[in-house]
């Protein structure tokens, strides 16, 4: 009997012991899953937090960008001129309204009593690269015959449509190519390997990033010596650049006059002495733009590139009228 006992006061011993070890079990686990909860629940709230100022920074930059924007659209063109006076540095050889001048003589050498003709464009624009290719060839043949003087104003308000600033950038290399290599041709060789249909990147959803490295190439390619060409990518005119993009579409000789977007700046724009030429013309008279170019500067195209035959309307005649004649 005494033996019984003995062992039924051990089984309860044992029993208690054993519930004891899985009470103590059991408090370790939850004590283990509230520190891993604890944990968790303190590694989202980092991530809330990290979430939350992200997104105020992109609501900052946006509501900045929207200020900015609207700053600008309210700017008179007598304030987006002083700032373009006020932008350092500034590209020595643009004159006062973005231009870089270029005759048969070289840079800032107007050649009296021809046309001046004018060409506004963004290195994106896919109107800018089709006007190049048809027209180009044809204002650097009548530039070098000395029978117009070209004009040439780079802009960069397409950056938006590319990753990685891309207008910005080859706007920049144009201009310090423009101060810092003296043969004019070279830059109307780099303006034209850009446009070159093989190069020239897809705007928006379609955009590929275009390294510095290949726009180094276009400017080798063109006759720019590597050490000008290395050092053309530091964007060392963007304050300028960014100052021209809001004046220039603000002046009223610029802006459409009939169509859809009468009333605003569109690229590419030509002017012809000035005066904007109408590219819509072209498709009511049914001419060519090379040939249009002809009719509107008074030059026969059997002339061109004969030097001392000059256009009829001379230095200070607005464009001939497509459609009209006058």
């Amino acid at each position: 009997m005494a033996q019984n006992k003995t062992t039924k006061r051990k089984t309860r011993a044992d029993r208690r012991a054993a519930e004891e070890a899985a009470a103590r079990i059991a408090a370790e686990k939850a004590a283990k899953e509230r520190r891993q909860q604890t944990i968790i629940g303190a590694i989202v709230v980092a991530i809330v937090v990290v979430l939350l100022v992200v997104a105020g920074v992109a609501i900052w930059n946006a509501t900045r960008k929207s200020a900015e924007e609207q700053a600008q659209a309210n700017m008179s063109v007598g304030d987006a001129y002083s700032a373009v006076e006020r932008a350092s540095p500034k590209p020595e050889r643009a004159d006062k309204k973005g231009g870089i001048l270029i005759s048969k003589d070289g840079y800032n050498k107007s050649v009296s009593d021809v046309p001046t003709v004018a060409v506004y464009m963004d290195f994106m624009c896919p109107g800018c690269g089709s006007v190049n290719r048809q027209l180009d060839p044809t204002l650097i043949k009548l530039t070098n015959a000395g029978q117009i003087n070209l004009e040439l104003h780079f802009l960069s308000f397409m950056d938006r449509y590319s990753t990685d600033e891309y207008s910005s950038r080859a706007a920049n290399a144009a201009l310090y190519i423009a101060d810092h290599d003296d043969d004019p041709n070279h830059l109307l060789e780099f303006v034209k390997n850009l446009y070159a249909e093989d190069f020239q990147p897809s705007e928006g959803s379609d955009y590929q990033p275009v390294s510095d490295d290949k726009l180094k190439e276009q400017a080798v390619k063109a006759g720019v010596s590597q050490s000008v060409a290395d050092a053309a990518f530091g964007r060392d005119y963007q304050d300028w650049l960014d100052a021209i993009n809001v004046y220039t579409p603000k002046r009223s000789e610029l802006l459409n006059t009939t169509g859809t977007y009468a009333g605003s700046f569109t690229a590419p724009t030509i002017t012809i002495n000035g005066t904007r030429w109408n590219l819509n013309d072209l498709s009511t008279a049914g001419v060519s733009i090379t040939d249009g170019l002809f009719q509107s500067i008074g030059l026969d195209s059997s002339k061109a590139g004969t030097a001392g035959e000059l256009p009829s309307i001379g230095a200070s005649g607005k464009p001939i009228s497509l459609t009209t004649g006058e």
